[in-house]
């Protein structure tokens, strides 16, 4: 993420896909960035000085309802964009505030 994107981070990784913020432990909560979990799920975003988003690299969350998920999304100003169909997945793509591409999963 780019320096500074700890606010915009926040409100998408902890507001609207629900994950909580993690502390960082000291000697790296200096660098910026922000961290987050929920269950297994660790995310753990840095600052980098000549940020480039991952357009193509992604994590991808399996998600209970992606349905509920997309429409919160949607009702938030953060649009979903489908793909190629995967068997046994209903899955969406969607950029964070910082224009990283994320995977968003549903076993169907």
């Amino acid at each position: 993420m780019p320096e500074g994107g700890e606010h915009e981070a926040r409100r998408f990784y902890g507001d609207l896909l629900g994950l909580r913020e993690a502390a960082k432990p000291p000697n790296l909560a200096v660098r910026g960035g922000v961290w987050f979990e929920h269950a297994n799920v660790r995310v753990h975003l840095g600052v980098e000085k000549d940020f480039s988003p991952a357009r193509k690299a992604h994590p991808a969350f399996l998600v209970d309802d992606l349905k509920a998920l997309v429409g919160h999304l949607a009702a938030n100003g953060v649009a979903a964009r489908e793909d190629e169909p995967l068997a046994g997945y209903a899955r969406v793509y969607v950029s964070d505030p910082f224009g990283n591409r994320i995977e968003l999963m549903q076993a169907v």
